[in-house]
């Protein structure tokens, strides 16, 4: 079999190409150290609506301007429903599934995160406006999936 030179050429670039790339993945899991999430929290979800935190979900003040919100996601809805905060406030979300792969999306801000059944979701945002914001479940989780949400209300 005869390879020309011009395919020569770009055999030796495809695989130079593929070189490289596996280098700089390989350096950047071993020397930078990037790997998956391995503090995440866990929770065992038979019990998230039974025990712990999520046995009774709220919000609740942590700091002079930080807040906490428990939220737990079920088919097909999130509790506690409406979620009250105040504006300004920095609120953390820890959002538990009881059942299957939830979505937890706050409808115009930045704050969308799936959450898995056996790990605690976290996700931080600063609320600067007042009003209502729609919360929506953005991963397919069954037959009643189109009606599950939740309002976040902030005073």
């Amino acid at each position: 079999m005869v390879i020309s030179r011009l395919e020569r050429i770009w055999l030796y670039i495809g695989s130079a190409m593929l070189a490289i790339f596996l280098i700089v993945l390989i350096a950047d899991a071993v020397v930078m150290g990037a790997t998956p999430p391995s503090g995440m929290t866990t929770v065992d979800p038979a019990t998230v609506l039974k025990s712990g935190q999520f046995q009774t979900p709220r919000a609740y003040q942590t700091g002079p301007n930080a807040w906490m919100v428990h939220v737990a996601a079920f088919q097909f809805g999130f509790l506690p429903n409406p979620i009250r905060v105040p504006a300004g406030a920095k609120v953390t979300f820890m959002v538990a599934s009881a059942d299957v792969v939830h979505g937890f999306e706050i409808v115009d801000t930045d704050v969308n995160t799936m959450v898995i059944p056996g790990y605690v979701s976290q996700v931080t945002h600063t609320f600067n406006h007042k009003g209502n914001y729609l919360i929506l479940c953005n991963e397919y989780c069954g037959s009643g999936h189109h009606l599950m949400s939740d309002t976040l209300e902030v005073y």
